[in-house]
């Protein structure tokens, strides 16, 4: 199937718990990196930001296992052929149509998933030496909180330029190469096209709705508790 057959019927593909989470990383990453900026006015709204991060690449690692069908990693994630079999396709204006993510979007997503979880917990570590400490400095040898200092600065950059990639994949990349628009559906949670791509359609109910924000405020709320008892 050729881009050209996307547009025609409406299929539900993103939950509104991973939708919700999407967009409130997308938010929680801008502002902190605004607030990081601002000096010591807003380095406690930067630092509960960082933990709310971490909150929610705690669900959404457990959703991954839990979720809805396409919010899987069983749904997306693949070996290296597959990875390369679907960016040739790309290339060559021949892609395979995927109902979730394909191959090389899952392993994107896992990347980011790491780097900004990484980015989030060497935040707890971190210090000026002078005004501001993360709320975990001191739990650790003095050592690894410098090297976990360190990384929290150097982590950024990388995290900025993969966000960078990531967003010119979704918006410049896929709906040139494709066809296919990326943003929308994780918006609406629902995606266009003319017939049966790779999976199957979801359905979802108020369950999947009521069991993803639980599982998100009991993530949200592990991880303030517990660094709140840690430090």
């Amino acid at each position: 199937m050729t881009s050209a057959s996307f547009g025609k019927r409406r299929v539900a593909v993103w939950d509104g718990p991973l939708r919700l989470f999407h967009w409130s990383l997308v938010a929680l990453i801008g502002f902190g990196w605004w607030s990081g900026e601002q000096g010591l006015d807003w380095m406690d709204a930067h630092m509960l930001a960082g933990q709310a991060v971490l909150g929610l690449v705690a669900f959404r690692l457990l959703w991954g296992l839990w979720g809805s069908r396409h919010a899987r990693f069983a749904d997306f994630l693949a070996g290296p052929r597959r990875v390369v079999a679907e960016l040739r396709g790309l290339l060559r204006g021949r892609p395979e149509p995927h109902l979730g993510h394909g191959p090389a979007g899952g392993w994107a997503v896992m990347l980011i998933l790491l780097l900004v979880g990484a980015q989030a917990f060497t935040g707890l570590f971190a210090s000026d030496d002078i005004l501001t400490d993360g709320p975990l400095v001191g739990t650790l040898p003095g050592d690894i909180e410098s090297f976990l200092n360190s990384a929290h600065y150097t982590l950024f950059d990388v995290l900025l330029w993969v966000v960078g990639l990531h967003v010119a994949a979704v918006v410049v990349v896929y709906p040139l190469l494709a066809r296919e628009d990326l943003v929308r559906p994780m918006i609406t949670g629902w995606k266009r096209l003319a017939s049966a791509a790779t999976g199957r359609p979801e359905r979802f109910g108020w369950g999947v709705v009521l069991r993803g924000l639980l599982l998100m405020v009991a993530c949200l709320a592990a991880v303030y508790g517990g660094i709140a008892a840690a430090g």
